[in-house]
């Protein structure tokens, strides 16, 4: 488990060197967001002490997270902002920097991690803001096709969904280990689990996008991956099932 101790002892011996190089060259000041972010990360994590713990945030972490929001915001032209853009950016950080503590070292990089939870961050709020927008601009005319009754029933519908899938991702997480008797398993399985506790931010993502996500994150292949995602599947079915009639997670 490495510490902020341990991290500052490793990185006196730390000797980057950039792979595209074959004469040994440091890499870039391009290379913002390196195995040093990454380990600074996860000492972060494991670091009691809060005077250690601010210190690496502020040292290793906090230029490394401003960097990726910055290179995001900029590539994908999120443009339905009606705040300036240094405050788009310090909110999405602030962000990154309350997701830190759900990162788990040896479930995939840190940089792709962080990316697509801010990615997602920006998509949505983006998303929100351009259907205030257009809610405004539409706010004169009035669709006399729609079903108001339909419209509740379906928000009712969604609504306990997702207050299942809530209390679902809290039954499995205890009772993983019993579910799931291998380790190779339940690192699947733990990684399905921290997609549905971010399935807000990630609704823009298609199948085979979530399978690649998983793999890298658990390292497996993809019939692994498909072997668990099948049981929980038949699991949340069936006990999605009974909560609708009785308003409990039973198994």
């Amino acid at each position: 488990m490495i510490s902020a101790e341990a991290f500052y002892k490793w990185l006196e011996q730390y000797e980057p060197v950039d792979p595209n190089s074959k004469r040994g060259r440091k890499p870039s000041k391009k290379q913002y967001f390196t195995v040093v972010t990454e380990n600074a990360i996860i000492a972060y994590n494991n670091e009691d002490d809060q005077n250690a713990r601010n210190k690496l945030y502020r040292e290793h972490i906090h230029y490394p997270f401003d960097k990726l929001v910055e290179n995001i915001y900029h590539t994908f032209k999120f443009s339905y902002f009606d705040i300036p853009y240094e405050d788009v950016k310090c909110e999405v950080v602030a962000f990154l920097n309350e997701k830190i503590h759900k990162y788990k070292a040896g479930k995939g990089k840190a940089f792709s991690y962080f990316s697509i939870i801010a990615k997602n961050y920006l998509i949505i709020q983006n998303n929100q803001n351009y259907a205030k927008l257009k809610a405004r601009a539409e706010v004169d005319e009035i669709d006399n096709s729609r079903d108001l009754d339909i419209e509740r029933s379906l928000n009712d519908q969604q609504s306990q969904l997702r207050d299942f899938t809530n209390l679902w991702c809290d039954w499995y997480d205890v009772n993983l280990t019993s579910i799931f008797t291998n380790s190779r398993d339940i690192a699947v399985a733990d990684a399905i689990l921290e997609l549905f506790r971010m399935r807000e931010n990630i609704e823009d993502f298609n199948k085979k996008a979530l399978y690649i996500l998983i793999r890298e994150r658990t390292g497996l292949k993809t019939q692994n991956i498909t072997k668990v995602i099948n049981v929980m599947r038949k699991d949340f079915m069936k006990m999605f099932s009974v909560y609708r009639k009785t308003g409990q997670i039973l198994a």
